[in-house]
């Protein structure tokens, strides 16, 4: 068995990277540590790359399509960690799933027409609401127990008008595993309101060791036929930048209208790469990946093991699951912009601004990327704690 190395310090910077070669247009200096944007700083999987290279070895990269390999590849995958017994008719591909949900939003609602979040949550389900013209309604999650949870009744009442629920499973950000209780009243909830679920499931491979993830439509048949699930590789195998994701949807009214939208306007084609990698990562990656969300689960305890110790002021909600924790700074009574420009300007760390997850609410409140090699993890929050202790 081979064994992976994710303490490999790999130089990113000079490669059109987002994460490292942006951080000077979106901070004002580039000599900062990026913990911001969800990739990870891990090398690809070898057989992902041995993949692509054997494409590239064929000199002719015309227009292609998905192969019966990568159906297979995805179908047992599915049925093998999420219990989801598909076939290709009841998958669509996508080209990453934000777009998949800008798709949705353009299939399913109106300008004006109402659209449901849980705050904090993923910037893009606040953005492609607001910036195609639909009403924003916040349902703001409580902390019980250290983790993010939902309050129902606040749901319930902001359900009442709204089209659709574009809900993150696993939660993004801080890594909430959503039980089936917890699922099967959000379902309760949309039916008799009327609201389609849109389920993110990205991070869903990423369910840290000893936690489950259930996948939303699984648990009941009002989630069946009322939600369009997205998944996908990119964030599972760090190979975001190739816009491969996949839709499903269990209900064949729902999925005939939103497939054909798909096709109708020819949004959701893939190319060879996307399909290429996908395939060698869904047919080859359970090793690969059991090793990595190991390493993981040990920058969790490493972060929470930190936190404890050199900055209990700190109120953390770590993962369940993802590489991406909640920071909130607030105990420490600084305002936003001096705590923001010491992360900056004295850690020399780049984290998400808590604020471009819903507002104001969270402006002592910054998300953390823990996909890193330990080293640079250790290193980064020793300088967070100088800046912020001192």
């Amino acid at each position: 068995m081979k064994q992976y190395d994710f303490d490999e310090l790999i130089e990113r910077r000079h490669t059109d990277c987002f994460k490292w070669d942006a951080l000077q247009a979106m901070y004002g200096r580039g000599d900062l540590q990026p913990m911001w944007v969800a990739d990870m700083d891990f090398r690809s999987p070898d057989f992902v790359m041995e993949a692509i290279r054997r494409r590239c070895s064929h000199e002719v990269l015309g227009y292609t399509m998905p192969s019966d390999g990568y159906w297979k590849a995805v179908t047992a995958w599915l049925a093998r960690h999420y219990a989801i017994d598909t076939t290709k008719e009841s998958l669509h591909f996508i080209p990453g799933i934000v777009a998949g949900i800008a798709y949705a939003l353009l299939c399913f609602t109106q300008p004006g027409d109402r659209v449901l979040v849980t705050t904090p949550v993923y910037p893009p389900f606040i953005n492609l609401p607001t910036g195609n013209g639909r009403q924003l309604v916040c349902s703001p999650l409580r902390i019980e127990n250290g983790r993010f949870a939902i309050d129902f009744d606040d749901l319930e009442r902001k359900a009442e008008g709204c089209k659709v629920f574009i809900m993150s499973n696993p939660h993004n950000p801080a890594g909430t595993v959503w039980g089936a209780d917890v699922l099967r009243r959000v379902a309760d909830i949309c039916e008799r309101r009327g609201v389609l679920v849109i389920a993110d499931e990205i991070h869903a491979d990423l369910t840290l060791p000893g936690h489950r993830h259930v996948s939303y439509s699984t648990v009941s048949d009002a989630a069946a036929r009322n939600s369009i699930t997205f998944m996908a590789p990119s964030k599972t195998f760090n190979i975001a930048g190739l816009g491969s994701s996949v839709c499903y949807i269990a209900d064949e009214t729902l999925r005939k209208r939103f497939f054909g939208w798909l096709n109708g306007f020819e949004v959701a084609n893939g190319n060879i790469f996307a399909f290429t990698a996908a395939e060698a990562a869904f047919a080859h990656g359970e090793e690969w990946l059991s090793q990595m969300l190991e390493y993981l689960q040990g920058n969790v305890q490493a972060l929470d093991e930190f936190l404890r110790t050199r900055m209990p002021k700190v109120k953390a909600v770590l993962p369940k699951a993802s590489y991406l924790a909640w920071l909130d700074f607030s105990a420490y009574g600084l305002p936003h912009v001096e705590l923001a420009r010491r992360l900056v300007d004295e850690a020399k760390v780049a984290l998400n601004d808590g604020t471009t997850f819903g507002g104001v609410d969270y402006e002592c409140c910054f998300r953390l990327n823990l996909g890193c090699p330990r080293a640079v993890l250790q290193g980064a929050l020793e300088r967070i704690a100088a800046a912020v202790e001192k």
